[in-house]
């Protein structure tokens, strides 16, 4: 809690500022953003990315040919899935603060990304395991979202499809980078929301149209933006990219560190102890846990002579094929 506040003042706020508020120097810059791709999605991004390496990984994480953890719930995931698609409604079409047919354009291409986003992440997949993936769609439709929210406002429907697909695309692969950077990103909150955020800014900076923007009457006239790309306005790329660049840096450095002032407070250790660790916070800090099964697994485990024979670290644990959480 004391994280999120902190956070939540000396990061988001700001980058808001520089966003929305005309006083802000990125709006005056001419970025377009209808909805968070830079103060929401890129900002949480790159404070998982910190969040990630200043924390460490969790005990055992390698202890299973360092593949990833599993979800534990497909259904809570699916559920889950459904009430943010359905609350990007109100989030994208939401921002354009009026009941008018550039909310309902915004409702739509948030609609057709998201769609179009776990259709391709699925087929990735099955790319690779040639089975569907009820994770794989939601992990797409919600990296569609996330790349349409910039743009929800400023582009049309056949571009939303384009977001959904590139967007799909880059934050699967961007799941692999953690791999590659060594770090612990449970949710895959970098790939999905800070890659995503970076890809639907670049993507309405390309396919950003006037006439859609103008669809509420209010960008007319002198407030009327000049496209991107695909009306010649070519410029508009950079004016998103340094909105992209500056959100990113400014979170990913604040956030280190607001971290290590944090971890040097006591009683907001970053970290718990091992054996905290090992038992689970649920039982060391809430003193309640949601699955039954799960505690009494452990105490058998602890009380009959072998059980521990494929935990982390025996050999019989590395014959398995993934370890669930």
């Amino acid at each position: 809690m004391v994280f999120a506040f902190v956070w939540a003042t000396i990061v988001y706020d700001p980058i808001a500022y520089w966003t929305w508020n005309g006083n802000g120097w990125l709006f005056a810059l001419g970025s377009l953003d209808f909805a968070g791709g830079t103060p929401v999605h890129i900002s949480s991004g790159a404070a998982a990315l910190a969040y990630s390496l200043m924390l460490g990984k969790r005990t055992g994480y390698n202890s299973v040919h360092g593949l990833p953890y599993r979800p534990h719930n497909v259904t809570h995931v699916v559920l889950g899935t459904v009430f943010l698609w359905v609350g990007w409604f109100g989030f994208n079409g939401g921002s354009a603060l009026a009941a008018n047919i550039r909310a309902v354009m915004a409702c739509f291409n948030t609609n057709l990304a998201a769609g179009v986003g776990g259709v391709t992440w699925m087929l990735l997949d099955y790319r690779l395991e040639k089975k569907w993936s009820t994770i794989g769609f939601c992990s797409g439709a919600i990296s569609g979202l996330v790349a349409i929210t910039p743009g929800a406002g400023f582009v049309t429907p056949w571009a939303s499809v384009i977001f959904g697909i590139v967007g799909g695309v880059c934050c699967n692969f961007g799941t692999k980078l953690k791999f590659l950077l060594g770090i612990d990103d449970g949710l895959d909150v970098f790939a999905v929301h800070g890659i995503g955020g970076i890809v639907g800014n670049t993507l309405t900076g390309i396919f950003a149209a006037s006439y859609i923007a103008a669809l509420d009457g209010a960008l007319t006239g002198e407030d009327a933006i000049a496209g991107g790309w695909i009306e010649k306005n070519y410029v508009q790329l950079g004016y998103q990219l340094a909105g992209s660049v500056a959100g990113f840096a400014w979170s990913f450095g604040l956030t280190c560190i607001i971290l290590f002032l944090m971890n040097l407070i006591p009683g907001l250790s970053l970290r718990v102890n091992i054996d905290d660790e090992d038992l689970g916070l649920d039982d060391c800090q809430l003193g309640e846990f949601a699955y039954d099964y799960v505690e009494v697994t452990r105490h058998v485990s602890d009380i009959v002579p072998g059980s521990h024979e494929g935990a982390p670290g025996s050999s019989a644990h590395s014959s398995l094929p993934e370890k669930t959480v």
